[in-house]
């Protein structure tokens, strides 16, 4: 991790780099950069009565009643947040859906993923493109290759799904 100082016009600005090529590298430098939007520029975080700390929602997001998200919460474009949902520490990329009551937190979840009903989603998750969790189920600490569905709860921490 390095902090390098750069003249913008006339105004010196910190920037920050580290290396992401990890995902609990990739979650660090997400909370990171948005403890840096809050204390700089809070004007670009969203606010309202779902949100609990530093959160980038796209505008085009659909978020369902009693819905919690954040601190730490990044949501990419056309996803759909269920009712009663809780995310906290989490990336979710564009259109992915977190059905009615499910709780996701320190994951990184791709593209077009869609996780069910009452899912729990931990232990620093990395979900690929296009993944599909079923009803119900835990998934705790495991690395999903893109186009699965997963049918069963993954309580090992480590397991990776090809």
């Amino acid at each position: 991790m390095r902090w390098y100082w750069t003249e913008f016009g006339n105004i010196e600005m910190v920037e920050y780099r580290m290396d992401i090529g990890q995902p609990a590298d990739f979650v660090k430098a997400g909370d990171l950069y948005l403890n840096y939007l809050a204390k700089t520029f809070p004007d670009k975080l969203d606010k309202g009565e779902h949100i609990v700390g530093p959160a980038l929602i796209d505008p085009s997001t659909k978020i369902g009643p009693g819905a919690k998200i954040g601190p730490n919460v990044i949501i990419g474009p056309n996803c759909v947040i269920g009712e009663g949902v809780k995310l906290k520490n989490v990336c979710l990329m564009g259109n992915t859906t977190v059905s009615a009551h499910s709780y996701v937190v320190n994951s990184l979840i791709g593209w077009f993923c869609k996780i069910g009903s009452w899912c729990r989603i931990e232990g620093l998750t990395v979900f690929g493109e296009d993944v599909v969790v079923k009803d119900e189920l835990t998934v705790n600490g495991a690395i999903v290759m893109p186009h699965k569905c997963i049918a069963e709860s993954v309580r090992t921490s480590g397991s990776v799904l090809l």
